[in-house]
């Protein structure tokens, strides 16, 4: 399990997003236990408040379920979840976009797709 950290965020939401992104990638299993706050707070060197801070946003998020007395845990569909959260962010921060300035470009819609078809032939993708 590796973190890495930087100065963009505060450390617990750099923490959430890299534990949410551990769990995306299949690094956590759906319905396995997370490493607890005093592991992590350890291994990492940060507070443990920092830690559970992290976590908890994981739990409001409803990606992660506490357990009383076993600790945190993967919920079922979490993948599933990050999943759907990431399509809509895709689509607010991407294709809406790019929908625009296609429009400010008079690129049409079939113009478009001839440009995202190029993309996929020319080796850009993996798709």
């Amino acid at each position: 399990m590796q973190f890495n950290f930087d100065e963009s965020s505060p450390l617990y939401q750099q923490l959430a997003d890299q534990l949410e992104e551990m769990i995306f990638s299949g690094g956590f299993d759906e319905g396995s236990q997370v490493p607890s706050t005093t592991q992590l707070s350890q291994q990492l060197h940060i507070n443990p408040a920092t830690v559970l801070k992290g976590m908890n946003i994981l739990v409001d998020k409803d990606l992660l379920e506490k357990r009383r007395g076993l600790g945190m845990f993967v919920k079922k569909g979490a993948q599933k979840k990050i999943m759907e959260q990431r399509k809509e962010s895709f689509y607010n921060d991407y294709v809406k976009s790019l929908l625009i300035e296609a429009d400010k470009l008079g690129i049409t819609k079939q113009h478009l797709l001839d440009l995202i078809e190029r993309g996929e032939n020319d080796g850009s993708i993996n798709g």
